[in-house]
């Protein structure tokens, strides 16, 4: 892995160290490590194991499109049986949905288009409605639309046009079951000028959290300098006296990407939802759930925690790749306990050292974004520790005595818990 330059890891550092103060100001989502991450799926109808795969993961929650053309084939008549299956598959799973309210429907645009017009508006707001009533209660979050700001699912993107349709949803749906939570405008990567003009339309009036897709090929812990922007800019537009957080809707690592394989790719995921919690941030996808082909050179095959190939009456139903391990291992090791704030230890400008409380219990997870593992003095109380590995394949008992806790840091996280804890 390459470093960061060092300027770079202050400025991130810096602002990381900054971020308690933001974690404590949302109250809509859970705060527990386990009810803080999910990763995105593409099926209503999960595969005879999938779900419980997905379960032993640890994800808290599922991303999914809800879609407007499937959901409404004849104009007026909605149809969310498919989705009722969904919901109850995940509730037996303990997880909650992420719905994204998108698509096209060919009923009210030409060649099916995003409704561009008053008619394809009201239409895609009354469905929009229709679904939230129909969920209400049931801790659904929704989302308007997805990528608005990329030709893939808005062609000639503009936030004036997409602000149109997501008012209209909002609106609609707040008269309807005003409760509900929603979010927008799910853009790809941090697109800066396209959410300050969904904010300079209305959008924040009726938002519970913005969504960004902050993908990149550098270290998760470069999307800080992004979110101190992104935060900024909500600052400025939002209503007098109402707490706006970000929400990391979707976010993932490529195998297929030149310099990445599944051990780095796996690294990232674990840092990439503790940073996000570092940062204040209460809610993180990981995309993708399983790849979605086997090419080795198409970097949209790559993306999941699972591999493509699925094995039918096989537990489990896919084999797991280290990304999936990751995030097994967070949850086993920290999945009750609630992100409290960054302790400094070590090189503030790479070391991460996080503290997170279970009643008067403390664990901790600790990594460094430099490439070359070192030894550090870990500033913890007095007692003994077990250490879990980042893919939980190694268990180590350590005591810290009133200098602290020596360890030796790498750039994949550690879980340290009191006691001789076996974890979640």
């Amino acid at each position: 892995m390459s470093r960061i330059p060092r300027i770079a890891a202050l400025v991130c550092s810096a602002l990381a160290l900054a971020a308690p103060s933001y974690a404590k100001e949302h109250s809509l989502f859970p705060e527990t490590v386990h009810d803080q991450i999910g990763v995105n799926i593409h099926f209503t109808a999960p595969k005879p194991g999938e779900m419980a795969m997905l379960e032993a993961g640890g994800f808290g929650w599922a991303r999914m499109d809800f879609a407007w053309e499937s959901t409404e084939k004849t104009k007026g008549v909605y149809d969310f049986r498919a989705y009722d299956g969904l919901m109850a598959e995940l509730k037996r799973s303990h997880m909650r949905a992420l719905f994204i309210l998108d698509y096209r429907n060919a009923a009210y645009g030409p060649g099916g288009a995003p409704p561009y017009d008053d008619e394809g508006r009201a239409a895609f707001a009354r469905w929009a409605a229709a679904a939230a009533k129909h969920f209400q209660g049931q801790g659904v979050v929704w989302e308007l639309w997805n990528e608005p700001n990329g030709k893939w699912f808005w062609p000639n993107p503009s936030a004036a046009d997409y602000s149109k349709l997501a008012l209209a949803a909002d609106k609609a749906i707040r008269e309807t079951c005003p409760k509900e939570i929603l979010i927008g405008p799910a853009v790809s990567e941090v697109d800066l000028a396209f959410l300050e003009g969904c904010f300079q339309a209305g959008c924040l009036q009726y938002w519970d959290a913005v969504s960004v897709h902050p993908y990149r090929q550098t270290a998760p812990e470069t999307a800080g300098a992004d979110y101190e922007k992104l935060r900024g800019l909500i600052a400025k537009y939002a209503p007098a006296g109402k707490t706006i957080p970000i929400v990391s809707g979707e976010w993932g690592y490529s195998v297929a990407w030149g310099g990445y394989d599944e051990e780095r790719q796996g690294k990232y995921l674990a840092r990439e939802f503790l940073f996000n919690m570092e940062s204040g941030v209460p809610l993180s996808i990981w995309y993708d759930w399983h790849d979605d082909g086997a090419d080795p050179k198409d970097a949209e095959h790559h993306f999941g925690t699972v591999r493509n190939e699925l094995h039918p009456g096989r537990a489990p139903i896919y084999d797991p790749k280290p990304s999936y391990t990751a995030a097994q291992t967070l949850t086993k090791a920290l999945g009750d306990y609630r992100f409290d704030r960054r302790i400094a230890a070590g090189d503030a400008a790479t070391d991460h050292l996080l503290e997170f409380r279970k009643d008067k219990a403390r664990g901790y997870a600790v990594w460094t974004i430099s490439d070359t593992p070192r030894p550090v003095t870990l500033p913890i109380s007095a007692g003994t520790y077990t250490i879990w590995s980042g893919q939980g394949d190694r268990k180590l008992t350590l005591t810290a005595d009133k200098s602290g806790l020596p360890l030796t840091i790498t750039d994949t996280p550690q879980y340290i818990v009191r006691g001789t804890s076996h974890g979640r």
